[in-house]
């Protein structure tokens, strides 16, 4: 008996460790919904795709890296790029070819893709997720062609950041739980020094949600009832500080 109960405890996803990949399968049901447990992950998917400008030839390719269900898809529509997405979990692969993204399995540290195939390569909320986050943006600036773009969002290996992500944000109904290991936060200086090494010269700017408009939204879910709720969702917007949450946009030499 036992036995038995450590297995139901190693599938039980309050028991899961931080930052385990199960965790995307027990909450499948969630990627879509506007108003669930990866609601943020909408609002950062439509701010990294406004850095993504529309493609400059015919067949130009975006490799999403962690890409999930395919949330950036939307936002893609009309800019003319092949869209492939790469993620480790089949069950978000199945939803993400739903949405038109051409869907391989694989992990971001080692791209079962040709080099320099990519006109863009997005990697947004992966890099903290990965335990050896260096390799991944090797990865993703390998995947680059010359003159290719990487756009990117993560959070800052910071006090800051481990305080407002982890015990702030995973109070609220906009991050689940244990998502996040704060061990594997980014330092930004080490992120630029790193794709630099790669030839990449990426440019860092703080981001956040708007503070009236996330706090209406949290407003607005507490109030509905079953429904989703009303209204705009939060936009993402820039501010001065790179220490918890950070976008970066660079182009590869060549």
């Amino acid at each position: 008996m036992r036995d038995v109960a450590a297995a139901a405890a190693s599938t039980d996803p309050r028991v899961l460790p931080r930052n385990d990949p199960r965790q995307y399968d027990d909450l499948a049901g969630e990627w879509w919904r506007p108003d669930g447990a990866f609601a943020m992950l909408h609002w950062l998917a439509e701010a990294r795709a406004a850095l993504v400008p529309p493609a400059t030839r015919p067949g130009a390719v975006l490799v999403d890296l962690g890409c999930g269900a395919g949330l950036l898809a939307p936002h893609l529509t009309g800019k003319g790029y092949h869209h492939i997405g790469v993620d480790l979990t089949r069950s978000a692969l199945v939803q993400a070819a739903e949405h038109g993204v051409r869907v391989v399995q694989g992990d971001a540290t080692a791209v079962p893709l040709p080099s320099g195939c990519a006109d863009v390569v997005s990697a947004g909320e992966l890099l903290e997720h990965v335990p050896a986050w260096p390799r991944a943006v090797a990865e993703a600036c390998r995947l680059l062609r010359p003159g290719g773009l990487l756009v990117l969002d993560t959070l800052n290996d910071t006090a800051l950041a481990r305080l407002v992500a982890v015990r702030i944000a995973e109070r609220l109904p906009t991050v689940p739980r244990g998502i996040h290991d704060p061990r594997l936060f980014v330092d930004a200086q080490a992120l630029v020094a790193e794709c630099a090494r790669h030839g990449v010269d990426l440019r860092l700017r703080g981001i956040r949600p708007q503070v009236g408009g996330l706090l209406a939204w949290l407003l607005r879910r507490a109030r509905a009832t079953g429904a989703a709720p009303a209204g705009r969702p939060p936009r993402i917007v820039p501010t001065r500080s790179t220490a918890v949450l950070y976008q970066g946009r660079g182009v590869r030499k060549g």
